[in-house]
């Protein structure tokens, strides 16, 4: 590829606000599913509880992909999986890349985010039960 290519080459790197928006929504669900289960509140956490199962659930009904990447690839390319959406399927492991540096397979993802999600599930339900 010569310079006159690769500078209409998109940068896959560069977010639009679309791309932003989807990111930083997603990030926020990291950081509740991460630190909900300290909610004081119960209504919170009885959410929090059905989440942490749906989550998982989602991910298997749709072949390892979340919907709010399915819902970024409908919205830029009026289908529902796109081969361009990098993140999609894999946007922790995505996630653990960039920040980390680290390059960990999908299926010690899959196991890791799992037991994870395990645990902060029992750390809720206990805290509910605590009440």
């Amino acid at each position: 590829m010569n310079a006159s290519e690769a500078a209409k080459e998109p940068d896959r790197h560069r977010r639009d606000a679309l791309g932003w928006f989807c990111y930083v929504l997603h990030l926020a669900i990291v950081v509740f599913v991460v630190t909900g289960w300290l909610s004081p509140w119960r209504g919170v956490l009885i959410f929090y509880l059905v989440l942490l199962i749906a989550m998982p659930l989602q991910w298997r009904f749709n072949r390892s992909s979340c919907v709010l990447n399915n819902i970024e690839s409908w919205l830029r390319t009026g289908r529902w999986r796109s081969p361009h959406n990098r993140e999609e399927g894999a946007f922790l492991l995505r996630l653990v890349e960039r920040v980390l540096g680290l390059y960990p397979s999908e299926r010690f993802m899959d196991v890791f985010i799992h037991a994870l999600l395990a645990s902060l599930w029992l750390l809720a339900l206990s805290h509910l039960l605590w009440w």
